[in-house]
């Protein structure tokens, strides 16, 4: 029986610095003495969210109506070229140092995929940038929906063709990624903890771990 494990990109695989990013594309129009920046990057964050629950659009387009959107309520005077040098960033973002070595160790007896929310020509760059290749590159481009939309991760399985029971899941994000996979039969969950979150055992079972320097060894490797 075929063997596969799924991953989300990033903030699991990939070092997804949107947060110091934004905050340099901003730097000319940002009073930090009156700016609280943490809860400006939170409702960033937010806005991404609420916005990839609403009606499939690109990617794209998501980071720029939610930038304009938190600019806005902060504010901020917003420009087109703002959400522009965005989307330019995403795929100059790299790995996690210890994601390559793990992945290598996974493929010596799994397939590894990715299930991202995010536009073709952005992952196809930090896939490059991670030097490992993947046997399937799943996006919300050709699934039509974001995770935490169940649509996503069903267009993701049947395009790789394996039943949910074949699947390891890992993941860093909990709202994209492990509170809807909790019900889809998985053969197992792991949540990638990088930030020493708290989980909850509403959404068990799962294992977790810091980062993904154990998870071959987890996964038998």
């Amino acid at each position: 029986m075929r063997e596969i494990v799924t991953f989300d990109a990033y903030g699991t695989l990939v070092d997804f610095q949107l947060g110091p990013t934004t905050l340099k594309v901003l730097e000319d129009r940002l009073d930090l003495d009156n700016l609280d920046v943490d809860e400006f990057l939170d409702d960033f964050r937010v806005m991404r969210f609420q916005a990839v629950l609403e009606a499939y659009r690109p990617y794209h387009e998501i980071l720029h109506s939610s930038l304009r959107n938190a600019m806005r309520l902060h504010g901020l005077e917003y420009r087109e070229s703002d959400g522009d040098a965005l989307v330019e960033a995403v795929p100059t973002f790299g790995p996690f140092p210890e994601v390559p070595d793990a992945l290598r160790a996974l493929k010596t007896r799994y397939e590894i995929a990715i299930i991202s929310n995010t536009d073709d020509n952005l992952i196809a760059r930090n896939v490059e940038n991670i030097g490992v290749e993947f046997d399937h590159v799943i996006t919300a481009q050709q699934a039509g929906a974001y995770k935490p939309d169940r649509q996503t991760f069903e267009h993701a399985f049947k395009a790789i063709g394996v039943e949910p029971s074949q699947v390891v899941h890992t993941a860093q994000g909990w709202e994209y990624d492990h509170i809807p996979t909790r019900d889809l039969g998985l053969r197992r969950r792991v949540w990638i903890n990088r930030y020493g979150r708290p989980g909850s055992a509403d959404y068990q079972p799962y294992d977790e771990l810091p980062d993904m320097t154990g998870l071959p060894k987890l996964l038998g490797c």
